[in-house]
């Protein structure tokens, strides 16, 4: 079994995959409303994991666990070398040598690597609970990229996806089994959604009526924000689960549409 775990600053995924079957058995969902520090996302985590039937289990064939930071930078293949990340990321994001360590994921679909920092307190509490069997660090632009690229190879056209986060909304474009853009915005308030999808598509030439969008993430499909969603951009479809993967009756509790990115990470 394969134990995948999604961390963002205030929230936590848990996944688990039977990798003979190709099969998702499990999900969890957090959120810590109270946490405001890194000390305080670890004391969260020790919480969690001491009281919790199995997450510190041994038996785990292999650990995953994606970041959701913005602390990351994509770079072409062509163009990356291991020797210059803290050269990469300091383009994008300021980082602290001193607290944080840094980390490249080769994107399997496209010809680009994900550099991303990552806490050094947090990827030494990970490496304390499973001492045996040391995680792999992805991080969650990484994991959506290669979640898209993988559905878009079974849709017509080139249409936007996106994911809307809790407070965060990313944004891709795909065109001919090519990544043509990724980002990702805070939000502050709904209309900033509505905001940074018309910029993006205004930028790739698409057209807010006629352009297909793709939606995942936390959003109802009967939602006061879907219907305000949906006076803006017309041509809207939720996105499906991982057609690779199945999934068991549990799952159907939670739309289609919810939790791509920790359904994904098993591919990166």
């Amino acid at each position: 079994y394969e134990l995948l775990l999604n961390l963002g600053t205030r929230d936590f995924q848990v996944g688990i995959i039977d990798t003979d079957h190709n099969r998702f058995l499990f999900r969890e969902d957090y959120v810590f409303p109270n946490v405001s520090s890194q000390d305080e996302l670890i004391e969260a985590l020790d919480v969690l994991f001491e009281a919790h039937a199995f997450l510190k289990a041994n038996y785990w064939k292999s650990i995953k666990v994606s970041l959701k930071n913005q602390n990351f930078v994509q770079v072409p293949q062509a163009l990356f070398s291991e020797d210059v990340l803290v050269d990469y990321l300091k383009f994008n994001t300021h980082i602290n040598t001193e607290e944080e360590d840094f980390v490249p994921v080769y994107l399997k679909n496209t010809q680009a690597v994900t550099v991303f920092a990552i806490h050094k307190d947090i990827k030494a509490w990970f490496a304390n609970v499973y001492p045996n069997n040391s995680p792999k660090f992805v991080h969650q632009s990484a994991v959506l990229i290669d979640g898209v690229m993988e559905a878009a190879k079974k849709k017509p056209g080139n249409p936007l996806y996106i994911y809307i986060d809790r407070f965060k909304l990313h944004v891709l474009s795909v065109h001919n089994g090519n990544l043509i853009f990724y980002n990702q915005f805070i939000i502050k308030q709904f209309s900033d959604y509505i905001k940074y999808i018309m910029l993006v598509m205004k930028s790739l030439n698409m057209n807010q009526q006629t352009s297909q969008v793709i939606l995942w993430g936390y959003i109802g499909k009967n939602s006061p924000h879907y219907h305000e969603f949906y006076k803006y951009i017309n041509n809207v479809a939720f996105g499906e689960r991982p057609t690779n993967l199945e999934f068991s009756y549990f799952f159907d509790e939670a739309q289609d549409h919810h939790f791509f990115d920790l359904y994904s990470i098993h591919l990166s």
